[in-house]
């Protein structure tokens, strides 16, 4: 029992310090469970197998589609567009239209689809961005309480009935909980958020009528645009950017390129201005507008035979400027900017970092990338558009008006909707059990083009996710095996099984709610759920609200900013600090436990 034990001590530290990937210290963890032969090879690998795991594989590919298709978007933006500029309406738009979103895509996805509507949306009518994103972020989770798939610690408690011969979980049977959930969470959030999310924000962090000048000041590169002209002879002269690597060398970004026009034989031609992308070529004579500290520019000039026409200008050029936010899950997290590959796979330039409210801009190519960053990122519009179409990395939150409303949809969407559709009617139904109906949902977005083809559906998948949930499973069975499950049991029913079943479910919850503040929500209701199992057990309690109290206790986690993902997401956009998280959210998270506490067993009798 002491290895297992303190295997698990380890895990959590780990997780909670979060330097080391959690998948990777969970792999640890089981290699480490099996060497020392706490747990057979078969025990150890055959949650690779779980119908859980398998689950959670084939909905990443299903929602994955539903975001490509544009069928999410569609629904979202129509639906907010019902709001116009009233903030009280569009507060309680948001928290319907993304909880009704979040039952069926993870809470990660919705929020990263609906943040940038609702960002522009909040532009267009100068309502207070900073009511709405917090509540859009705790909104994702509470989607997850309505549905079998709306979240992973959902599927969970699922496996833990079957697995102890249990009536399964319909596909809805989480809905009158999540019903209940929905009131008090908006209700409470509403009057949370007018309480400690109204105050008016500095004008430079206005999101309102945020333009290219705007974010330029943000980001404090007002005086860092300079405008250079090319000499004949320049080594920089007929090559294409992609080639000359300007920003490893010298930390500036080419902005804008702009060419003279030839003098016809009695009027002069106008001259043509170019975004600055990887294929473009700069000649003599052109102009270029050059981004980056005096130092670095001075150093660009003497070594390349260029000539200053313009110095430290607090001028921001008509080009391509955008703020994007790095998601949680993103391949980009904790990767430098210089091994990245961000300018050759979007085909745009990183202009300046905003980790937590500090602000960075000089030699950005060793600066390592974390989850939630804020990005001022430049390029070309349409280039821009694809990056903002990259739903697993990165999400754009601030751009100019214009740009930020277009939405765009695909021809494709309706048969997502179908095959989403038959998904959900066969598993309530029970025509097909929930991992092949998924299964065939999966591979069926993949044939009818609803995604181009399996590299991308390999390419949806958060393999970070779906191995921590894989070798996460087994700890549960070498607790077990090890006693270390009988001795929580004993110690939560000794303390709390004399006042009854409720104490003993808020024991339950509580405990679990605490947890999750500092682990991912799915590794919490792993530990928790046999737990559960075996206190109903012990006290001829039926297992059925203790285990929902697992769910919603590991998924309703408001009071850190890094509890869950989406928590993260929104935490530079809309200028949240931890306190924030700390006023709106502990309340909120209390509120929920003490409801669920006598809501539960209304619904799931003892």
């Amino acid at each position: 029992m002491f290895i297992t034990v303190a295997v698990l001590c380890v895990c959590i530290v780990f997780f909670i310090n979060g330097r080391v990937r959690s998948d990777l210290v969970a792999l640890c963890a089981l290699m480490i469970l099996m060497l020392s032969g706490i747990l057979t090879p078969a025990e150890a690998l055959s949650s690779f197998s779980d119908s859980l795991v398998i689950m959670v594989i084939g909905l990443f590919v299903v929602s994955g589609a539903l975001l490509r298709t544009g069928l999410a978007q569609m629904v979202g933006s129509r639906l907010l567009k019902l709001a116009g500029a009233s903030e009280e309406r569009l507060f309680f738009l948001i928290i319907a239209v993304t909880t009704m979103i979040g039952a069926f895509i993870s809470n990660t996805g919705t929020v990263a689809l609906v943040m940038p509507i609702v960002v522009s949306m909040s532009m267009q009518s100068d309502i207070n961005i900073r009511r709405l994103l917090m509540p859009l972020a705790f909104a994702g989770s509470i989607g997850g309480m309505f549905t079998l798939i709306g979240t992973a610690p959902n599927l969970v408690i699922q496996g833990v009935l079957v697995q102890h011969g249990y009536t399964d979980l319909r596909f809805f049977s989480f809905a009158p909980t999540g019903l209940v959930v929905f009131f008090v969470g908006t209700l409470g959030f509403w009057l949370l958020s007018k309480i400690f999310l109204s105050k008016k924000v500095d004008i430079k962090e206005k999101h309102h009528s945020k333009t290219l000048k705007e974010l330029a000041e943000e980001y404090h590169i007002m005086n860092k645009t300079f405008v250079v002209k090319v000499s004949a002879g320049s080594p920089v002269e007929g090559k294409p950017l992609c080639e000359l690597n300007i920003t490893e060398k010298y930390s500036v970004n080419i902005a804008r390129v702009i060419r003279k026009g030839e003098h016809g034989f009695i009027i002069r031609n106008e001259d043509t201005v170019e975004t600055a992308g990887p294929e473009t070529v700069i000649h003599a004579d052109n102009i270029v507008e050059v981004l980056g500290s005096a130092e670095n520019v001075e150093r660009f000039i003497e070594d390349n035979s260029l000539k200053l026409i313009k110095g430290g200008s607090g001028e921001i050029s008509d080009t391509g400027i955008a703020e994007a936010v790095l998601l949680p899950n993103s391949k980009l997290v904790d990767v430098k900017i210089s091994e990245s590959g961000f300018r050759k796979k979007y085909n745009v330039n990183i202009l300046a970092v905003n980790h937590r409210r500090k602000y960075k801009s000089d030699n950005l190519a060793d600066e390592v990338m974390r989850a939630g960053d804020a990005l001022l990122v430049q390029g070309r519009w349409e280039d821009l558009g694809r990056l903002n179409r990259d739903y697993e990395n990165i999400v754009l939150v601030g751009q100019p008006l214009d740009e930020a409303s277009k939405v765009t949809l695909n021809h494709k969407a309706p048969l997502a909707a179908l095959i989403m559709f038959i998904m959900i009617a066969s598993m309530v139904t029970e025509t097909l059990t929930p991992p092949v109906a998924i299964m065939c949902a999966g591979l069926a977005m993949v044939l009818t083009g609803c995604l181009r083809n399996m590299e991308e559906a390999y390419h949806l998948i958060n393999w970070e996710s779906v191995v921590l949930l894989a070798s996460m499973l087994p700890m549960s069975i070498a607790l077990n095996k090890t006693g270390a499950v009988e001795l929580v049991t004993n110690s939560i029913v000794s303390s709390f099984g004399e006042m009854g079943p409720y104490a003993l479910l808020a024991g339950i919850y509580f405990s679990t709610s605490f947890l999750t503040l500092f682990i991912s929500n799915t590794a919490t209701a792993v530990l928790f759920a046999p737990i559960a199992l075996q206190v109903a057990e012990s006290m001829e309690l039926s297992p059925y609200p203790l285990l929902m109290a697992v769910t919603i206790a590991a998924s309703m986690c408001f009071a850190s900013p890094f509890s869950t993902p989406s928590n993260v997401m929104v935490m530079t956009p809309g200028r949240y600090k931890f306190a924030d998280y700390l006023k709106v959210g502990g309340p909120m998270q209390i509120v929920m436990g003490i409801v669920m506490i006598f809501v539960l067993p209304l619904i799931f009798p003892f």
